[in-house]
Protein backbone atom coordinates (compact mmCIF):
# COMPACT_ATOMS: atom_id res chain seq x y z
CA UNK A 1 0.00 0.00 0.00
CA UNK A 2 0.63 3.29 -0.69
CA UNK A 3 0.31 7.17 1.14
CA UNK A 4 -1.51 9.13 -1.35
CA UNK A 5 -0.78 13.14 -1.24
CA UNK A 6 -3.52 15.45 -0.51
CA UNK A 7 -3.36 18.38 -2.81
CA UNK A 8 -5.14 21.67 -2.34
CA UNK A 9 -6.07 22.86 -6.38
CA UNK A 10 -4.94 26.48 -6.70
CA UNK A 11 -7.64 27.57 -9.59
CA UNK A 12 -10.05 30.20 -8.56
CA UNK A 13 -13.79 28.37 -9.52
CA UNK A 14 -15.74 31.84 -7.75
CA UNK A 15 -15.29 33.91 -11.29
CA UNK A 16 -18.12 32.94 -13.60
CA UNK A 17 -17.32 29.98 -16.32
CA UNK A 18 -17.97 30.66 -19.80
CA UNK A 19 -21.25 28.55 -21.11
CA UNK A 20 -19.35 26.35 -23.32
CA UNK A 21 -15.65 26.44 -21.72
CA UNK A 22 -14.37 22.96 -23.36
CA UNK A 23 -13.48 24.63 -27.03
CA UNK A 24 -16.60 26.20 -27.48
CA UNK A 25 -18.41 22.71 -28.28
CA UNK A 26 -21.55 22.23 -26.18
CA UNK A 27 -21.57 18.54 -26.24
CA UNK A 28 -18.01 18.11 -24.53
CA UNK A 29 -18.83 20.90 -22.16
CA UNK A 30 -22.19 19.24 -21.59
CA UNK A 31 -20.63 15.89 -21.08
CA UNK A 32 -17.84 17.16 -18.56
CA UNK A 33 -20.64 19.44 -16.60
CA UNK A 34 -22.31 16.16 -16.15
CA UNK A 35 -20.14 13.91 -14.69
CA UNK A 36 -19.22 17.20 -12.44
CA UNK A 37 -22.84 17.16 -11.20
CA UNK A 38 -22.13 13.45 -9.88
CA UNK A 39 -19.46 14.08 -7.88
CA UNK A 40 -19.75 15.39 -4.97
CA UNK A 41 -22.52 12.50 -3.68
CA UNK A 42 -20.87 9.86 -4.99
CA UNK A 43 -17.01 10.80 -3.48
CA UNK A 44 -19.14 11.56 -0.70
CA UNK A 45 -19.79 7.10 -0.95
CA UNK A 46 -16.69 6.28 -1.56
CA UNK A 47 -15.33 8.24 1.70
CA UNK A 48 -17.75 6.48 3.87
CA UNK A 49 -17.18 2.85 2.15
CA UNK A 50 -13.33 2.89 2.42
CA UNK A 51 -13.63 4.49 5.99
CA UNK A 52 -16.13 1.30 6.78
CA UNK A 53 -14.21 -1.11 4.96
CA UNK A 54 -10.70 -0.24 7.08
CA UNK A 55 -12.74 -0.09 10.51
CA UNK A 56 -14.37 -3.68 9.60
CA UNK A 57 -10.83 -5.18 8.94
CA UNK A 58 -9.44 -7.39 12.02
CA UNK A 59 -6.79 -4.45 13.83
CA UNK A 60 -4.00 -6.73 12.95
CA UNK A 61 -4.77 -6.15 9.04
CA UNK A 62 -5.46 -2.26 9.46
CA UNK A 63 -2.16 -0.43 9.61
CA UNK A 64 -1.28 -1.49 5.99
CA UNK A 65 -4.07 0.08 4.56
CA UNK A 66 -3.94 3.43 7.17
CA UNK A 67 -1.95 5.49 5.13
CA UNK A 68 -3.66 4.70 1.80
CA UNK A 69 -6.99 5.09 3.08
CA UNK A 70 -6.22 8.55 4.93
CA UNK A 71 -5.12 9.88 1.49
CA UNK A 72 -7.69 7.97 -0.14
CA UNK A 73 -9.93 10.50 1.59
CA UNK A 74 -8.18 13.58 2.22
CA UNK A 75 -8.21 13.45 -2.33
CA UNK A 76 -12.06 12.64 -2.74
CA UNK A 77 -13.04 15.21 0.43
CA UNK A 78 -10.88 17.97 -1.66
CA UNK A 79 -12.84 16.41 -4.91
CA UNK A 80 -15.94 17.23 -3.53
CA UNK A 81 -15.47 20.18 -2.11
CA UNK A 82 -14.04 21.52 -5.40
CA UNK A 83 -16.84 20.15 -7.54
CA UNK A 84 -19.14 21.32 -5.12
CA UNK A 85 -18.08 24.72 -6.18
CA UNK A 86 -17.95 24.03 -9.80
CA UNK A 87 -21.58 23.12 -9.73
CA UNK A 88 -22.78 25.93 -7.97
CA UNK A 89 -21.74 27.86 -11.01
CA UNK A 90 -23.66 25.61 -13.10
CA UNK A 91 -26.37 25.84 -11.41
CA UNK A 92 -26.11 29.60 -11.96
CA UNK A 93 -26.14 29.07 -15.38
CA UNK A 94 -29.80 27.21 -14.99
CA UNK A 95 -28.52 23.87 -15.60
CA UNK A 96 -30.37 21.10 -13.81
CA UNK A 97 -28.73 18.43 -11.98
CA UNK A 98 -30.88 15.10 -11.90
CA UNK A 99 -28.00 12.50 -11.52
CA UNK A 100 -27.41 13.73 -8.07
CA UNK A 101 -31.11 12.52 -6.91
CA UNK A 102 -30.95 8.96 -8.95
CA UNK A 103 -27.66 8.91 -7.07
CA UNK A 104 -29.05 9.00 -3.82
CA UNK A 105 -31.50 6.44 -4.62
CA UNK A 106 -29.81 4.12 -5.39
CA UNK A 107 -27.57 4.55 -2.26
CA UNK A 108 -30.04 4.88 -0.13
CA UNK A 109 -31.26 1.34 -1.74
CA UNK A 110 -28.00 0.07 -0.30
CA UNK A 111 -28.51 0.82 3.20
CA UNK A 112 -28.18 -2.37 5.37
CA UNK A 113 -26.12 -4.36 2.75
CA UNK A 114 -23.15 -6.59 2.72
CA UNK A 115 -20.31 -3.73 3.26
CA UNK A 116 -18.41 -5.59 0.91
CA UNK A 117 -21.41 -4.71 -1.96
CA UNK A 118 -20.42 -0.91 -0.71
CA UNK A 119 -17.05 -1.64 -1.89
CA UNK A 120 -17.79 -3.63 -4.74
CA UNK A 121 -19.75 -0.49 -6.19
CA UNK A 122 -16.94 1.86 -5.04
CA UNK A 123 -14.50 -0.13 -7.20
CA UNK A 124 -16.30 -0.39 -10.34
CA UNK A 125 -16.85 3.48 -10.58
CA UNK A 126 -13.13 3.83 -9.34
CA UNK A 127 -12.29 1.87 -12.17
CA UNK A 128 -14.30 4.07 -14.30
CA UNK A 129 -12.56 7.06 -13.46
CA UNK A 130 -9.45 5.69 -13.80
CA UNK A 131 -9.64 4.60 -17.41
CA UNK A 132 -11.68 7.68 -18.36
CA UNK A 133 -8.26 9.64 -16.61
CA UNK A 134 -5.97 7.91 -18.84
CA UNK A 135 -7.86 9.01 -21.66
CA UNK A 136 -8.79 12.20 -20.71
CA UNK A 137 -4.31 12.78 -19.69
CA UNK A 138 -3.52 10.71 -23.28
CA UNK A 139 -5.72 12.25 -25.82
CA UNK A 140 -5.63 16.18 -26.78
CA UNK A 141 -9.69 15.37 -28.06
CA UNK A 142 -11.62 15.80 -24.76
CA UNK A 143 -10.31 19.18 -23.79
CA UNK A 144 -9.26 20.49 -26.94
CA UNK A 145 -9.11 24.50 -26.36
CA UNK A 146 -10.87 24.30 -23.15
CA UNK A 147 -10.90 27.53 -20.70
CA UNK A 148 -7.69 27.15 -18.94
CA UNK A 149 -9.24 26.65 -15.30
CA UNK A 150 -11.04 23.71 -15.74
CA UNK A 151 -8.68 22.30 -17.89
CA UNK A 152 -6.27 22.26 -15.48
CA UNK A 153 -9.17 21.18 -12.76
CA UNK A 154 -10.27 17.97 -14.93
CA UNK A 155 -6.37 17.16 -15.43
CA UNK A 156 -5.55 17.37 -11.30
CA UNK A 157 -8.74 15.39 -10.87
CA UNK A 158 -8.30 12.80 -13.53
CA UNK A 159 -4.46 12.25 -12.18
CA UNK A 160 -5.21 12.01 -8.26
CA UNK A 161 -7.79 8.90 -9.26
CA UNK A 162 -5.27 7.64 -11.06
CA UNK A 163 -3.75 7.81 -7.99
CA UNK A 164 -6.21 6.11 -5.65
CA UNK A 165 -7.36 3.74 -8.46
CA UNK A 166 -6.67 0.56 -6.43
CA UNK A 167 -7.74 1.41 -2.74
CA UNK A 168 -11.11 0.49 -2.97
CA UNK A 169 -10.94 -3.20 -5.05
CA UNK A 170 -7.51 -4.21 -2.29
CA UNK A 171 -10.23 -3.50 1.15
CA UNK A 172 -12.90 -5.43 -1.28
CA UNK A 173 -10.84 -8.10 -1.48
CA UNK A 174 -9.14 -7.76 1.99
CA UNK A 175 -12.53 -8.35 3.39
CA UNK A 176 -12.95 -11.46 0.97
CA UNK A 177 -15.12 -10.19 -1.31
CA UNK A 178 -15.52 -12.89 -4.49
CA UNK A 179 -15.29 -12.21 -7.71
CA UNK A 180 -18.77 -13.42 -9.00
CA UNK A 181 -20.20 -10.18 -6.88
CA UNK A 182 -17.49 -7.98 -8.17
CA UNK A 183 -18.22 -8.64 -11.77
CA UNK A 184 -21.91 -8.77 -11.16
CA UNK A 185 -21.62 -5.14 -9.74
CA UNK A 186 -19.36 -4.17 -11.87
CA UNK A 187 -22.18 -4.93 -14.97
CA UNK A 188 -24.80 -2.90 -12.79
CA UNK A 189 -22.41 0.12 -12.55
CA UNK A 190 -21.52 0.14 -16.22
CA UNK A 191 -24.94 0.76 -17.28
CA UNK A 192 -26.19 2.83 -14.17
CA UNK A 193 -22.72 5.22 -14.79
CA UNK A 194 -23.54 4.84 -18.57
CA UNK A 195 -26.63 5.68 -18.48
CA UNK A 196 -27.47 8.81 -16.13
CA UNK A 197 -24.00 10.36 -17.83
CA UNK A 198 -25.78 10.34 -21.53
CA UNK A 199 -29.50 11.54 -19.33
CA UNK A 200 -27.67 14.27 -17.69
CA UNK A 201 -25.47 15.38 -21.18
CA UNK A 202 -28.46 15.27 -22.62
CA UNK A 203 -30.69 17.48 -20.10
CA UNK A 204 -28.21 20.17 -19.85
CA UNK A 205 -28.03 20.48 -23.73
CA UNK A 206 -31.67 21.25 -23.64
CA UNK A 207 -31.28 23.68 -20.85
CA UNK A 208 -28.39 25.39 -22.18
CA UNK A 209 -30.58 25.83 -25.68
CA UNK A 210 -28.18 23.63 -27.42
CA UNK A 211 -30.28 21.15 -28.29
CA UNK A 212 -31.40 21.89 -31.93
CA UNK A 213 -28.00 23.14 -33.43
CA UNK A 214 -26.29 20.23 -35.54
CA UNK A 215 -22.95 21.49 -34.29
CA UNK A 216 -23.64 20.11 -30.56
CA UNK A 217 -24.29 16.20 -32.46
CA UNK A 218 -21.81 16.55 -34.96
CA UNK A 219 -19.41 17.58 -31.91
CA UNK A 220 -21.14 14.50 -29.88
CA UNK A 221 -20.61 12.15 -32.25
CA UNK A 222 -17.04 13.43 -32.61
CA UNK A 223 -16.03 12.99 -28.78
CA UNK A 224 -17.99 9.15 -28.20
CA UNK A 225 -17.33 7.33 -32.17
CA UNK A 226 -14.72 9.52 -33.67
CA UNK A 227 -11.00 7.79 -33.69
CA UNK A 228 -10.17 9.14 -30.90
CA UNK A 229 -13.42 8.86 -28.97
CA UNK A 230 -14.74 7.73 -25.85
CA UNK A 231 -16.48 4.27 -27.31
CA UNK A 232 -13.33 3.08 -29.38
CA UNK A 233 -10.83 4.34 -26.77
CA UNK A 234 -12.27 2.82 -23.17
CA UNK A 235 -14.48 -0.42 -24.69
CA UNK A 236 -10.73 -2.40 -23.83
CA UNK A 237 -9.40 -0.88 -20.70
CA UNK A 238 -13.40 -1.09 -19.06
CA UNK A 239 -13.05 -4.78 -20.29
CA UNK A 240 -10.27 -5.57 -18.27
CA UNK A 241 -12.18 -5.32 -15.27
CA UNK A 242 -13.84 -8.34 -16.27
CA UNK A 243 -10.76 -10.58 -16.53
CA UNK A 244 -10.10 -13.00 -13.42
CA UNK A 245 -6.27 -12.02 -12.92
CA UNK A 246 -7.21 -8.16 -13.00
CA UNK A 247 -5.89 -5.24 -10.71
CA UNK A 248 -6.01 -1.99 -11.17
CA UNK A 249 -2.25 -1.29 -10.70
CA UNK A 250 -1.59 -3.22 -13.88
CA UNK A 251 -3.20 0.02 -15.62
CA UNK A 252 -0.56 2.40 -16.92
CA UNK A 253 -0.44 5.76 -14.81
CA UNK A 254 2.30 7.39 -16.54
CA UNK A 255 0.38 10.17 -17.45
CA UNK A 256 -0.86 11.04 -14.37
CA UNK A 257 2.45 10.99 -12.80
CA UNK A 258 3.97 13.38 -15.83
CA UNK A 259 1.16 15.91 -15.21
CA UNK A 260 1.40 16.26 -11.40
CA UNK A 261 5.20 16.42 -11.72
CA UNK A 262 4.80 18.79 -14.78
CA UNK A 263 2.38 21.06 -12.77
CA UNK A 264 3.41 21.88 -9.62
CA UNK A 265 2.31 25.55 -9.54
CA UNK A 266 -1.35 24.18 -9.86
CA UNK A 267 -1.73 22.86 -6.66
CA UNK A 268 -0.06 22.66 -3.56
CA UNK A 269 0.48 19.72 -1.06
CA UNK A 270 -1.58 19.55 2.19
Amino acid sequence: MSELVVRRLLVDLEAPLPRHWNGGDAFRTAFFDALSMSFPVGEQFFIDSVRAGLQALPPEQRPRFEAEVRGFIGQEATHRRIHALYNAQLAQQGLVNRWEARARRRIDALQGADLRNHLAVTAATEHFTAIFADYLLSNPVPLAGAEARLDTLWRWHSSEESEHRSTAFDLYRALGGNEEWRLRIFRVVSVNFITDALRQTLLNLWHDGSWWRPSTWIGGARLLFGRNGLVRQLHRPWREYLRADFHPSQQDDSAARRWLQQNPQAWRAV
